[in-house]
């Protein structure tokens, strides 16, 4: 596995009825959600990363901040670069554009994680219910 500083993914959609505030019950509106920009960011950054067979990447923790609305049949366009990597732990700066400019910017942080042994222990918080 090879992970450097400045490494960078990218990821875009199309703002349909199925991604809106409105159909995401994150408001009332006919634009696009923000929990789909924010799942748009993270899969810039998964996109970013090229881990060995029995390696993931889960997402920890996000910060960001929606600044435009983008209406039905705009494309949105999201970057993710790595700023930090601290053993497994990796951050990224994100970005949203449509096609007018910035929608979003913010932070993004990652694990990489050993898949089998993840889900493992999440089957066993299963059980412990």
């Amino acid at each position: 596995m090879t992970l450097n500083v400045g490494i960078k993914g990218q990821a875009q959609t199309t703002v349909t009825v199925s991604n809106t505030a409105k159909a995401m019950g994150s408001g009332q509106l006919e634009v696009f959600a923000t929990p789909a920009m924010v799942a748009l960011m993270e899969q810039a950054a998964v996109n970013a990363l090229e881990l060995p067979q029995g390696q993931s990447s889960v997402g920890t923790s996000i910060t960001i901040k929606h600044t435009a609305a983008t209406p039905l049949g705009a494309k949105v366009f999201a970057t993710a670069e790595l700023l930090e990597i601290d053993r497994r732990r990796l951050v990224f700066q994100v970005e949203a554009c449509d096609e007018a400019g910035q929608i979003g910017i913010g932070n993004h942080e990652r694990f990489i994680i050993d898949i089998e042994p993840f889900l493992a222990k999440t089957q066993n918080r299963k059980q412990e219910s």
